[in-house]
C-alpha cells in the first residue's frame, strides 16, 4: 500500500521472493546468511516470504552478504545509456521494519544496469522512521531535502537538515538518518559507484 500522499501506480517490488532467489543462487543456506547479517534464521526466512521487511541497514547487510547491492537485486531492466522514467512508474521498495506496516520507501530513479556509475533514489521517510542503524559502503553520497526534515548522522557527528538543504560524504563512513518531523521528508539520494 503506498505511503499517503504517495502515487498509487508506482510498482511494490516483491523483496522477499528477490532476496530468496539471490541467496539461492549464491549457494547459501539461509542460517549461513543469517549468521553473516547478525540476525536470526527464522527472521531472515520471515524476509524472504514477505511476513517481515529488513530495515534498511539490515536490507543492505543482507545485499553485501548476497555480494550485491540494493539496485541490482531490485531492478530488472536491460542495460541502456539511456533510461526514462515515469513519475508514476518508478519502483518502490519499502523497508518497514521491526513489525511495523510503515517504512522508509526507496522510489528508484536510476535503474540497475552495466555500464552505471550512478545510484539514485528518493528517499520517503514517514516521521520518527530512518536507517534503523548505520551503514557504510564504497563510494560517494550526495543528497538534497525535497521536503521535510532530516536527521543525518556522519560518523559522531549529527547534522540538522531542512527543506533546501544538501550534502555530501564519502560513504565509507558510518551514516544514518531518521526524521525527527511531523511530516514526511522526502530526499533525493545518489550514491557512485552503485553500491548500495
Amino acid at each position: 500500500m503506498p505511503a499517503k500522499g504517495q502515487k498509487s501506480n508506482n510498482q511494490q517490488i516483491q523483496l522477499g521472493q528477490r532476496l530468496k532467489t539471490a541467496r539461492q543462487a549464491k549457494g547459501l543456506l539461509l542460517r549461513e546468511v543469517a549468521d553473516q547479517v547478525g540476525c536470526s534464521k527464522s527472521l531472515l526466512s520471515k524476509f524472504e516470504h514477505g511476513a517481515a521487511s529488513p530495515s534498511l541497514s539490515t536490507l543492505h547487510r543482507i545485499v553485501q552478504v548476497l555480494g550485491t547491492n540494493v539496485g541490482a537485486l531490485c531492478d530488472h531492466v536491460p542495460a541502456s545509456t539511456v533510461h526514462v522514467s515515469k513519475a508514476n512508474d518508478r519502483p518502490l521498495i519499502n523497508t518497514a521494519a521491526n513489525g511495523t506496516s510503515v517504512g522508509v520507501i526507496l522510489e528508484r530513479l536510476v535503474p540497475h544496469g552495466v555500464g552505471h556509475q550512478l545510484q539514485g533514489n528518493i528517499h520517503i521517510i514517514p516521521p520518527g522512521h530512518g536507517s534503523v542503524g548505520s551503514i557504510t559502503h564504497e563510494g560517494e553520497e550526495i543528497g538534497y531535502i525535497l521536503t521535510g526534515r532530516l536527521d543525518l548522522t556522519i560518523g559522531k557527528d549529527t547534522f540538522r537538515l531542512m527543506e533546501g538543504d544538501s550534502f555530501v560524504f564519502s560513504s565509507g563512513l558510518d551514516h544514518a538518518y531518521r526524521n525527527p518531523g511531523r511530516k514526511i521528508a522526502k530526499v533525493i539520494w545518489i550514491n557512485t559507484p552503485p553500491t548500495f
